[in-house]
């Protein structure tokens, strides 16, 4: 979710949309004599405006994320996403799982321009290249399971999982030469959920929301991001996520690997090919017909490769070889 960086001053109006009522909030919110000294817009999420506030007093500089709704959708449901994504904040802070500190929220705009979340930095970068994808599945995998892992009480426990396709809703690429393959995978998913062990669901776990440091043996994950989707539900269904898009993102045989990574770190997946099959087609159904939606942040942090007929086509293919395995 968070890329390449591109500077904006403190005294204008970042994108266009409004700033200088959520300055104000961040600034009263600051320690005596703080100041925000530089404002850098963080590229590489879709779903809002995230920004890098520099700030500066006596005892030195630190910086913070200020993540902000701003489209309509989004800003209809800005309030139960910023709250999720605090509740969530909150809890993580006695695990280890590498998220950041809550600083401050404004999820209905009572202050700020938009409906805001304030929150700690964290370090390093998203890695999105070809070039050491194994190895990052490696770590991804066993950094879900940690997730997986986080335990929760009757009112930390978060909302049930919500599908983000059903039967109905799949649209096949207007141009696919393959019909049958479409409609044998929408069929798997017509039956009821299979019954499953819940757990903590990260729901949006893939290689954009993860910060990595180092390289080589040094190669580390630094923080996972975008905790508005934190649900309760199969870990399958989050193995399949980050499988889906490791495919689109790297190619199939990386996105047909997640799910044994997974289970190699210790993970437990459903012991029926149909059921994990249920799950994995229920994700990766949700991007039909074309990827596009995934495509863009990745395009705009340096993947320029990854057009829509490529992501297309590997979504057939990743579907293709879904059904071969499980069926």
């Amino acid at each position: 979710m968070v890329g390449d960086e591109e500077t904006e001053h403190t005294g204008a109006d970042p994108g266009g949309r409004g700033w200088d009522a959520t300055r104000a909030w961040v600034e009263k919110g600051l320690t005596e004599a703080e100041r925000i000294e530089e404002v850098v817009r963080l590229r590489g999420g879709w779903t809002c405006e995230m920004r890098r506030l520099d700030v500066c007093g006596p005892a030195g500089r630190r910086a913070l994320v200020l993540r902000s709704f701003v489209k309509p959708f989004y800003l209809r449901h800005a309030e139960a996403l910023l709250n999720r994504e605090a509740a969530v904040l909150r809890l993580l802070g006695s695990t280890d799982v590498p998220a950041a500190a809550l600083v401050a929220i404004d999820a209905t705009a009572q202050y700020c321009d938009h409906p805001s979340l304030l929150m700690s930095l964290l370090p390093g970068t998203v890695r999105l290249s070809d070039e050491g994808a194994g190895r990052r599945a490696e770590l991804l995998a066993r950094q879900l399971l940690r997730i997986h892992r986080v335990p929760v009480t009757a009112e930390t426990r978060p909302r049930a999982y919500q599908a983000w396709t059903s039967p109905e809703r799949v649209i096949p690429p207007e141009d696919t030469q393959r019909p049958e393959l479409w409609q044998e995978a929408v069929d798997v998913i017509r039956r009821a959920p299979p019954d499953f062990p819940a757990c903590f669901l990260h729901r949006d776990f893939h290689p954009g929301n993860v910060l990595f440091t180092g390289n080589g043996d040094g190669l580390r994950i630094s923080g996972v991001v975008d905790w508005v989707e934190t649900s309760w539900g199969p870990a399958d269904l989050d193995v399949a996520h980050c499988s889906t898009a490791l495919a689109l993102l790297h190619g199939v045989r990386v996105g047909m690997q997640f799910a044994d990574l997974y289970v190699a770190a210790g993970g437990t997946l459903a012991e029926d090919h149909a059921s994990h099959l249920y799950w994995r087609l229920l994700d990766a159904l949700a991007f039909a017909p074309d990827a596009e939606k995934v495509a863009v942040p990745w395009r705009e942090v340096g993947r320029a490769d990854l057009t829509p007929d490529l992501l297309t086509r590997r979504l057939e293919q990743y579907l293709q070889a879904l059904l071969a395995r499980y069926s």
